[in-house]
C-alpha cells in the first residue's frame, strides 16, 4: 500500500532548462521512470529512507476536509515519497529509494534520513527578527507570574553575566495582558537596581516596565506629554509610573544605546540560527527600519543571509518609505532577500486594552481602545505604498480596527482596481464581527494569524471581550470557513516560535499544560494538514513564491524541514506528542543549515 504512493520517478521538470510550471497542487508535474533515461542528470546531495509529504496536492476545504489528491486512506496519513534528490539548490526529483538512487554517482552525497518525516521548509510569516536578535541578550522574563519573580531572575542575570554590570538592564516577556489593571511600578525596580536604567518589555510588545534611572536617561518626567496613541500611567504624586503602553513605549526604547553594525549583524546571524534550529526556511521580516534593512542588505550581499527574508517595510520609518516609494518592490533573483510589502499598525493590543472596538471593553467602562489617526497610522504613506505596488501588511487586533482597514483596502481598489492582485494581509486579525468575516474572501485579504496568541490569551480575553464576542476571535475555522489563506506564525519573540508549539495550539486549542481540557472555543481549531499549509504554501504564495517554494516538488528551492515524528499522524492519534517534537534537519537552497545540534 505505501509503494503505490511512492509510485515511479517524480518528473524533472529541470530536463526543459525552464523555470518550475505551476501545474496546481494536485499532482507533480508528471512522472517518469529514471531507469528509462539513458543520462538521468546528476544529484549533488540525495535524501533517502525519509517519510516525505510533499504537499503538493490540493489545499483542504473550509472546514478542513482533506482533497482526494491527498495521500490519505482510512484516516491514515501516508508519505507521497521516501527520497529526494537536489541539485544547484532545486528539487532534482522525489520518489521511491530505489528511484532516487539512479540520480547519484560517486560524488553525490547520500544523506539516510532513517524514517525522520520530511515536510516542505517552514516558513515563519510574522517574525520581528531583530527583537529577537535582542532578546538573546535580555533577561528571559517569560512566565513571570509576579514583579518578585521578575527581580529574582534579574538578579540570577546579573550573576550569570557579571559583564552586564555596568550597562542598561533590559528584560523581556512579562505578559501585559495578564497584569493589566495590577501593573508594578519603578519603585520595586530602585529599591533591587538602583545604579542601573532597567527597562522591561512586554510580551506582546505593547507595555513597558522601567525604573527611575531609564526614566531618567530618557528624559521623561511629569511633564512629557505622551505621544498620540500613548499612555504614561502616573503615581498618586503625579510622577511616571514607570509603565508606558502602546505608542509610548518608544520614549524609552530609542534612548537604549544601540550597538555598534558589526555587533549588530553577529546578532542578527544568532537569531537567524535560532530561527534555523526550529525549522524554518524562511521568514517574513514585520517591519524593517533603516537600520535593520542595511543590515540584513549587507548579509545578502556577502552571501550570509542563511534563510530567505521577506521583507516588510516600517511604515514608522518615513524616509525609509519615501526612499522605497521611489524605487518600488525588490525581487532578489536568488531568493534571499526580497522587499516586498510595508507593515502598519492601525490599533493596540487586546491585552493592553488598546485593541480598538466597536463597543466598550467588558471589563473597562467607556473604554473602545485607540486606532487610526489616534494610534498615528500613517494613512499617507500606506495608501501611497499600496498605489505603488507594495504588498500592505496592516496590524489590526480589534473588531473596529480590522472593519476599518478592509474598508481602507475596500477604498483603494476602487481607485485602482489592478492593486486587488497585491495578496494584501491584516496581521493578527484577532477580533473580527461576523459581518466582517466574509469580506476577507471577498477583498482577496489574507489572514495573518498566530496559534499561540489564542492559548496565551485565554486566561485574560474573555473578561475584555465577553462570550458574545469571543466567538469570532481567534477565528481560524471561521475565516478558513470563508476560503481565506491563513498565515499561521510566531510574531517571535512575542510568542515562542516552536512550530511544534503552534501546531499544537493550533490543532488543540490547548496551552503547553494541555489546558483546558476540551479546548478553549475548540470549534475554532484547525488541521494538522491545514497547519502545515499554513507555515509553508499559504507564506510562500503571500510573499509570491509559490513557484518557488512552499511545496517538495521538481524545479522547487531545495527547502525542507525534517522532524523526528510523523506530524499529521501524531496530530491526529496523540496531539499531546506534538509538543515533544525535534526539529532534526533544516535545509535551504539545497545546503544543511541545522543538523540535530550542530549550525
Amino acid at each position: 500500500m505505501r509503494r503505490e504512493w511512492f509510485g515511479v520517478l517524480i518528473a524533472l521538470s529541470l530536463i526543459c532548462a525552464c523555470e518550475p510550471v505551476d501545474n496546481g497542487p494536485s499532482s507533480y508535474a508528471g512522472r517518469y521512470d529514471a531507469k528509462s533515461l539513458s543520462q538521468p542528470p546528476v544529484a549533488d546531495r540525495i535524501f533517502i529512507n525519509g517519510n516525505v509529504y510533499s504537499f503538493s496536492w490540493k489545499q483542504p476545504n473550509g472546514n478542513g476536509i482533506s482533497d482526494v489528491s491527498a495521500p490519505k486512506h482510512s484516516d491514515q496519513w501516508l508519505a507521497d515519497a521516501q527520497a529526494i534528490a537536489i541539485s544547484g539548490g532545486k528539487v532534482l526529483a522525489v520518489g521511491a529509494n530505489d528511484d532516487i538512487r539512479h540520480y547519484a554517482n560517486e560524488l553525490t552525497e547520500v544523506i539516510d534520513l532513517k524514517n525522520a518525516t520530511v515536510i516542505p521548509g517552514l516558513i515563519d510569516s510574522h517574525v520581528h527578527i531583530e527583537q529577537l536578535s535582542n532578546r538573546l541578550n535580555e533577561v528571559d522574563l517569560v512566565g513571570s507570574e509576579t514583579p518578585s519573580e521578575v527581580v529574582s531572575r534579574i538578579q540570577n542575570y546579573l550573576q550569570k553575566n557579571p559583564k552586564s554590570i555596568d550597562q542598561w538592564i533590559i528584560g523581556y516577556g512579562w505578559d501585559e495582558g495578564a497584569w493589566n489593571g495590577q501593573y508594578p511600578d519603578r519603585k520595586l525596580l530602585d529599591r533591587y537596581f538602583p545604579d542601573h536604567a532597567v527597562v522591561l518589555k512586554g510580551r506582546h510588545g505593547f507595555a513597558l516596565w522601567a525604573n527611575s534611572q531609564a526614566l531618567v536617561e530618557s528624559n521623561i518626567d511629569a511633564r512629557t506629554e505622551a505621544p498620540v496613541g500613548g499612555q504614561i500611567l502616573k503615581d498618586a504624586q503625579g510622577l511616571p509610573s514607570g509603565i508606558l503602553l502602546n505608542r509610548a513605549t518608544d520614549l524609552i526604547l530609542k534612548s537604549i544605546p544601540k550597538p555598534s553594525s558589526e555587533q549588530f549583524e553577529d546578532s542578527l546571524l544568532r537569531a537567524f540560527e535560532e530561527m534555523a534550529r526550529s525549522g524554518y526556511v524562511a521568514i517574513h521580516q514585520a517591519g524593517a527600519d533603516r537600520h535593520l534593512l542595511t543590515a540584513l542588505q549587507n548579509l545578502s550581499e556577502r552571501d550570509q543571509l542563511p534563510l530567505r527574508v521577506y521583507v516588510l517595510l516600517s511604515s514608522r520609518d518615513p524616509e525609509l518609505m519615501q526612499q522605497w516609494l521611489s524605487a518600488g518592490p525588490s525581487k532578489d533573483p536568488n531568493g534571499f532577500l526580497d522587499i516586498g510589502g510595508v507593515k502598519a499598525y492601525y490599533d493596540g493590543s487586546l491585552g493592553a486594552r488598546g485593541a480598538l472596538l466597536i463597543d466598550d471593553y467588558t471589563d473597562k467602562h467607556g473604554v473602545t481602545g485607540v486606532g487610526g489617526v489616534d494610534y498615528q497610522f500613517p494613512r499617507e504613506l500606506v495608501t501611497a505604498a499600496i498605489q505603488r505596488g507594495f504588498q500592505l501588511a496592516i496590524h489590526a487586533i480589534g473588531d473596529a480596527g480590522n472593519r476599518q482597514v478592509l474598508d481602507l483596502y475596500q477604498e483603494q481598489y476602487s481607485l485602482n482596481p489592478s492593486i486587488r492582485q497585491n495578496r494584501h494581509r491584516i496581521e493578527h486579525a484577532q477580533v473580527l464581527s461576523e459581518t466582517d468575516l466574509a469580506r476577507f474572501s471577498e477583498l482577496d485579504i489574507i489572514a495573518s494569524m498566530q496559534p499561540a496568541h489564542a492559548v496565551e490569551d485565554r486566561l485574560w480575553a474573555e473578561r475584555r471581550l465577553g462570550r458574545k464576542r469571543m466567538q469570532h476571535a481567534y477565528a481560524w475555522r471561521s475565516l478558513r470557513q470563508h476560503q481565506v489563506d491563513v498565515l499561521l506564525n510566531s510574531d517571535a519573540p512575542g510568542s515562542d516560535h516552536s512550530f511544534f508549539y503552534g501546531l499544537h495550539s493550533a490543532v488543540t486549542r490547548q496551552d503547553k499544560m494541555h489546558q483546558p481540557t476540551n479546548g478553549w472555543y475548540a470549534g475554532q481549531a484547525l488541521t494538522a494538514e491545514e497547519v502545515v499549509f499554513g507555515y509553508t504554501r499559504w507564506p510562500a504564495y503571500a510573499a509570491f513564491r509559490e513557484l518557488q517554494s512552499g511545496q517538495i516538488a521538481p524545479g522547487y528551492w531545495a527547502d525542507f524541514t525534517v522532524v523526528d515524528r510523523d506530524i499529521l499522524n501524531v496530530a491526529e492519534q496523540s496531539p499531546p506528542a506534538l509538543l515533544d517534537g525535534l526539529v532534526v534537519m533544516t535545509i535551504v537552497n539545497g545546503r544543511l543549515v541545522y543538523r540535530e545540534g550542530q549550525i
